[in-house]
């Protein structure tokens, strides 16, 4: 009788075993909670189109653990904390905002036998200053989403002289670094810079002091910041011309209720997508996309946060097939295959440098009203082969210093 219990638990313990060894477990961070939440939910669409095309690695299921964050850098590190030590996870895709990027850098170092593929972060920071082994961004940084911006805002547009309101965090600031970097070598003055919080709802004493003697503001906000902002501009009687910060024109903000976003029509902005691009990968993506969810579930089109954690994703369900699932141990033939990925993306092909940082395209785009009445980021230029350095040589771009409140100094040459 013993010996027929010590078998049979024995029998279950050896099937309980291949019931886990069916699952291939992949940590999503992604930012659910606060006044970035919508995105985080458009981030989850994309993660789950690229489960649905790759949903088994030889023989085994992927299954995602989502961990939900807040924005801030305590928020990334606890979630990812739990992802490995309580639901025994030694890849993960993510983060989404800027700071926790950094931090997750960190955490990486700290924890070798983990590696973390971004989800959108776009802190410079995060790749360029000591970066880790075990760190992949997929993404271009916000500085690169600024590639081309400020040069064209400038020399077509006729605007020389700017404000700007943007987010007073990491990527506020790297994202601002492109715009600024571009305008400035054209010959364009910045007069004022304004940072505010994240989480923002009271902008009146930022509006009020905004210079009028400028040919336009360049607002760097997303999420609810945005919303808020733009409401609270047009009843302020605002009628300058804009210039978005990346996140300031995605769709998340374009598709916000009210008609405040109106006066985002005709607001240039560079990212890493168009919405009315006609490359065949980013049409096939976005029929993926509305397929997937029901209209009142997602936006008309998917954001750049899907766009992102979808290409994110991707990378990691094709490096884990070239290893055959196999993430024991140090993950060493992994990352060799994530660190050689090149992605044929939605929007455009994606490679990695020496930091293992994403070079790819930058869009410059116009707001625009669609055929269906909803707002669109209408293409107007494409920027190939975009670098971390902005087509620097390494040793300039670092004597810009890191992005700041103050960084980069505005003047022509660099």
């Amino acid at each position: 009788m013993k010996k027929w219990l010590m078998t049979t638990v024995a029998m279950v313990a050896l099937s309980t075993s291949a019931a886990f060894a069916e699952d291939l477990k992949i940590g999503v961070l992604v930012t659910l909670e606060g006044t970035y939440t919508v995105l985080g939910e458009d981030s989850m669409r994309g993660v789950e189109i690229a489960v649905k095309e790759i949903p088994e690695i030889d023989g085994k299921t992927v299954k995602t653990i989502v961990a939900s964050t807040d924005t801030t850098p305590e928020s990334a590190v606890r979630a990812a904390r739990k992802l490995v030590e309580q639901d025994g996870v030694t890849v993960i895709v993510g983060p989404l905002s800027g700071s926790e990027g950094i931090a997750l850098r960190d955490f990486a170092k700290q924890n070798p036998n983990v590696t973390i593929i971004n989800g959108l972060s776009g802190a410079q920071e995060a790749t360029m200053v000591d970066p880790s082994a075990n760190f992949f961004r997929y993404n271009m940084d916000g500085a690169q989403w600024g590639a081309g911006l400020g040069k064209y805002v400038f020399e077509q547009k006729g605007w020389k002289k700017v404000a700007s309101v943007a987010e007073d965090y990491s990527f506020g600031y790297t994202n601002f670094l492109g715009f600024a970097l571009g305008f400035c070598q054209a010959g364009g003055e910045i007069t004022e810079r304004q940072w505010v919080p994240l989480g923002t709802k009271d902008f009146s004493s930022i509006i009020a002091a905004l210079p009028d003697d400028v040919d336009a503001i360049y607002v760097g906000l997303g999420g609810g910041d945005a919303v808020n902002f733009l409401n609270q501009y047009q009843q302020a009687g605002g009628d300058a011309h804009l210039i978005g910060g990346t996140i300031m024109v995605d769709g998340t903000v374009l598709n916000a209720k009210g008609d405040a976003k109106k006066a985002l029509i005709g607001t240039p902005s560079g990212g890493p997508q168009s919405d009315n691009d006609t490359d065949a990968a980013w049409t096939k993506f976005v029929k993926s996309y509305q397929d997937a969810f029901p209209a009142d579930k997602r936006f008309p089109s998917p954001s750049l946060f899907a766009t992102g954690y979808y290409n994110s994703t991707m990378a990691t369900l094709k490096a884990l097939q070239e290893v055959k699932g196999d993430i024991a141990g140090d993950q060493k033939a992994f990352r060799e295959a994530l660190r050689n990925m090149q992605l044929n993306a939605p929007n455009g092909h994606i490679k990695l440098d020496d930091n293992r940082q994403a070079i790819g395209t930058n869009f410059i785009n116009e707001v625009a009203e669609g055929p269906d009445g909803n707002l669109i980021n209408k293409l107007v230029m494409k920027v190939p082969d975009v670098n971390q350095t902005l087509g620097l040589s390494a040793e300039s771009f670092k004597a810009l210093g890191l992005p700041s409140r103050d960084t980069p100094v505005c003047k022509t040459q660099y």
